[in-house]
């Protein structure tokens, strides 16, 4: 059974990115089979991952806009079992684009059903806006992972996001649930990290992940290196956290293969 997990904040900033990256090389470490799937048009998630965009023509794209095969559109990284399908600059006009299409909000879900049976995850890195790519990969998941930065405006927004899932819900995927809140940037030394920890478990009770990513250099120096920190330091204390988060993430899953 393959689970599919949006990464998803309208607010930028969060570590989401990050995240996405670093869950796909855990669980890839941990054997598991990936596909990382980048919808928002910064491109972030490939850069982190070494590819530079010029140097390849495959893209989430021509899949979503019905003009490619995802077979076709996905590269292999440096990390055994995992892959990733990137961004595309023209992913930035797909939401007009998309507005006038046939089935428009199930174009991923439906782009991606020939290629699922090859991975155990596919995780979908969204952009920071509720727009159709994002509705996209929420009609698409399973469940939902929200990555929150530990400062004074966390839960701003969040709420938003929480509406608009369970408009989702109602009216497109009923089966999609929030898989877990992850606190990112978090300093143990500073009162406000813990007193937004206080306020996230107070508001989601035990959605929200034990385990915390801490604010690190060697998480925020890897992607320039086009490397997950679990690669770049593996002992760092930010490609440890991800490591733990990923043994959460496949409890939390059921995922019981070993």
């Amino acid at each position: 059974m393959t689970r599919v997990i949006a990464f998803a904040n309208q607010k930028g900033g969060v570590g989401k990115t990050t995240t996405a990256i670093n869950i796909g090389a855990s669980l890839a470490a941990i054997k598991r089979r990936v596909l990382l799937i980048d919808l928002d048009p910064q491109g972030n998630a490939g850069t982190g991952l070494g590819f530079v965009r010029a140097a390849h023509k495959q893209s989430i794209y021509p899949v979503i806009m019905g003009l490619g095969a995802a077979a076709d559109n996905i590269l292999s990284t440096a990390i055994a079992g995992m892959h990733i399908m990137p961004s595309s600059p023209q992913l930035s006009g797909a939401e007009v684009e998309l507005l006038d299409m046939e089935n428009r909000e199930y174009r991923l879900r439906d782009a991606l059903e020939s290629i699922m049976d090859h991975y155990d995850y596919v995780l979908l890195d969204c952009p920071p806006a509720l727009g159709f790519l994002t509705l996209n990969a929420l009609t698409t998941a399973d469940s939902l992972i929200v990555p929150l930065q530990c400062e004074f405006f966390a839960l701003e927004g969040v709420q938003h996001l929480v509406n608009t899932i369970g408009e989702v819900q109602k009216k497109w995927n009923p089966g999609l649930g929030i898989l877990g809140v992850l606190l990112t940037m978090y300093d143990r030394r500073n009162s406000l990290s813990k007193a937004i920890d206080q306020d996230v478990r107070a508001t989601f009770g035990d959605k929200v992940f034990q385990t915390v990513v801490p604010r690190n250099v060697r998480v925020s120096e890897a992607p320039s290196h086009g490397q997950p920190a679990l690669f770049y330091d593996f002992n760092s204390p930010g490609a440890q956290a991800y490591l733990r988060l990923a043994t959460e993430i496949v409890e939390a899953c059921g995922d019981n293969n070993k």
